[in-house]
């Protein structure tokens, strides 16, 4: 799979080839985790419907519920103006956190 030259021109990354996502609940706008995509990875959930990201930790791809069942089907992806953020929605199944939270900003309020 390749990303659409017309949309890649338009991605402004980091210099790993990375464009962090922002993944929120589409019906609610409950944010739900930060993620990270190359050209690859977006390509994928485009083209699939199925959140695909890329684990810095791992260095390798992973799609969200592959091996947890918490699965996100993506409702829309959204470019922002500076072409430096994407915006994934999503339907989540299940927690969207590692942890086992709904969501990765549950646990910390610092204000």
């Amino acid at each position: 799979m390749s990303l659409d030259p017309a949309i890649a021109a338009r991605l402004k990354r980091t210099l790993n080839g990375l464009i962090p996502a922002i993944v929120q609940q589409h019906d609610t706008g409950e944010v739900l985790m930060l993620a990270w995509m190359d050209d690859e990875a977006l390509s994928r959930t485009l083209t699939t419907g199925r959140a695909t990201y890329w684990s810095r930790s791992r260095q390798d791809y992973w799609v969200k519920g592959q091996t947890s069942g918490h699965r996100q089907w993506v409702k829309e992806v959204r470019l922002d103006c500076d072409g430096d953020a994407l915006l994934v929605k999503v339907d989540q199944e299940g927690a969207a956190c590692h942890t086992g939270d709904r969501t990765c900003f549950d646990a910390d309020l610092l204000s």
